[in-house]
């Protein structure tokens, strides 16, 4: 088999622009998908660039760099809030050869396939996962097959991948929170969430299927001490949907954890109802490094957790953050405000259920229908998406996403409940020499790689 001159592109830049490595966090999270893909691609012979848009500086030098590398096949992920950034760089490449087959896959080609089809300059849409499939492309492309424009992507058994090619990214990893060091890295054990809420499923469901497929533990062990050994990573996080939903996997890998001498600390995503049925599970991941639960406690009013069918309850939200803190595990608590149906008086439970968490971390989201969920159906049903654009996909509480909702009211509620006690604002300054240390790190990987500081 011939080598192909693979490209891939990463385009999230829909919130921040051009530019934007390194002005939050979060933003040197590697994309998972498109590293596994290019892992797999790599192992088939293949020859792969990449281009993180947040590393470039406009338009201008992503044209430079597409001519330069001279891709035969280009592959570009695309959430439903970066369709318009996605659009834009198809436009360029076939600028630039039109002879270039562009490949898309991700979310948003699964939740509105006719959208995304209507681009004709899209030569081909993988649905589902696609390591196996884009692989199974490429030979087809270069022997002359032909192909069909929407392939369904085989699922792939997990164990049988290789590792995640970060080194594409070429930027380390930040944390999401000053108190974990760096080296930070991210990983994902698992794909796919049983759970049923309405404001992301039946999505979730049509991209991985019914069922949760998880790696073993000693595969992501093994990942793990490849980590360790070429970065010494200091702290991790594991980015499950809902990674404690499998018991007898996290009592394992805690224990395979402690005893391959994994001491840095991790932090995962949860539910309130799995924390207070497991409460046992609770003390061993603490016991073996758990810092923080990352978990979707969505409101304070039981109505509003029925109507989000989210399967939890209030007492639960209570209760969980108390094993938390018992424990010495942080709780970063997400909610949501401005859900369809829900009342003023609503919203207001849940400002007072975060008054009584006091979580570490309080992240506030105005609700914003996505594509593909049964909310989204309800919202265009009854006529209240406010969407213009795809860029208001984004969950940053800085437009009115539906109709029939106080914003102004939700504003002053939203920043009511970000108000942190005293206790973490000292804990806060005390990790003010670990963001100092962060922002070190940035400037050093930008002078590497010959970005502006």
């Amino acid at each position: 088999m011939t080598t192909m001159k693979v490209l891939l592109v990463f385009a999230g830049i829909a919130e921040t622009g051009f530019n934007s490595s390194g002005q939050k966090l979060k933003l040197i999270w590697i994309n998972h998908g498109l590293a596994s893909i290019a892992g797999s691609v790599k192992k088939a012979g293949h020859e792969v660039n990449f281009i993180d848009l947040r590393q470039l500086s406009s338009w201008d030098e992503f044209k430079a760099k597409v001519t330069a590398y001279a891709p035969q096949v280009v592959g570009i992920t695309m959430m439903s809030v970066d369709y318009e950034t996605v659009t834009r760089a198809i436009e360029l490449i076939k600028e630039i050869d039109k002879r270039i087959k562009v490949v898309v896959g991700g979310p948003h080609p699964n939740l509105a396939l006719e959208e995304v089809k209507a681009n004709t300059d899209i030569d081909h849409i993988v649905l589902g996962e696609g390591e196996i499939s884009f692989v199974e492309l490429l030979g087809d492309i270069e022997s002359g097959k032909a192909v069909n424009r929407v392939i369904h992507g085989v699922k792939p058994d997990l164990d049988a991948l290789p590792f995640a090619d970060r080194e594409i990214f070429a930027a380390g990893e930040m944390p999401i929170d000053h108190f974990l060091r760096i080296p930070f890295v991210t990983i994902i054990a698992g794909r796919g969430c049983i759970y049923n809420c309405s404001f992301c499923q039946p999505a979730e469901r049509m991209i991985f299927g019914p069922v949760v497929r998880r790696r073993s533990v000693k595969n992501v062990i093994d990942e793990l001490k490849l980590l360790r050994e070429r970065s010494n990573f200091q702290s991790l996080m594991i980015h499950d949907d809902c990674l404690t939903e499998d018991r007898a996997w996290v009592m394992d890998f805690c224990g395979q954890y402690r005893k391959n001498g994994f001491k840095q600390p991790f932090i995962c995503q949860s539910r309130a109802d799995i924390i207070c049925k497991n409460e046992d599970m609770v003390k061993m991941m603490a016991c073996s490094g758990l810092a923080m639960f990352l978990i979707g406690f969505e409101s304070g009013n039981q109505r509003v957790l029925n109507f989000l069918r989210k399967g939890t309850k209030v007492e639960q939200n209570y209760k969980a953050a108390e094993i938390c803190k018992r424990y010495g595990v942080r709780v970063w608590a997400n909610y949501m405000l401005g859900i369809p149906t829900e009342t003023k008086e609503e919203a207001l439970d849940t400002l007072a259920m975060i008054r009584k968490i006091k979580p570490y971390r309080a992240s506030p989201a105005f609700f914003t229908p996505h594509p593909g969920s049964d909310l989204y159906k309800y919202c265009e049903e009854n006529g209240l998406s406010l969407m213009k654009s795809h860029s208001d996909y984004s969950r940053s509480p800085d437009s009115p996403k539906i109709k029939g909702v106080d914003y102004l009211f939700l504003r002053e509620v939203l920043e009511e409940s970000k108000k942190i006690p005293l206790s973490v604002k000292i804990r806060r300054k005390i990790d003010h020499t670990v963001e100092r240390k962060i922002k070190k790190h940035v400037i050093k990987f930008k002078k590497k790689i010959g970005l502006a500081a």
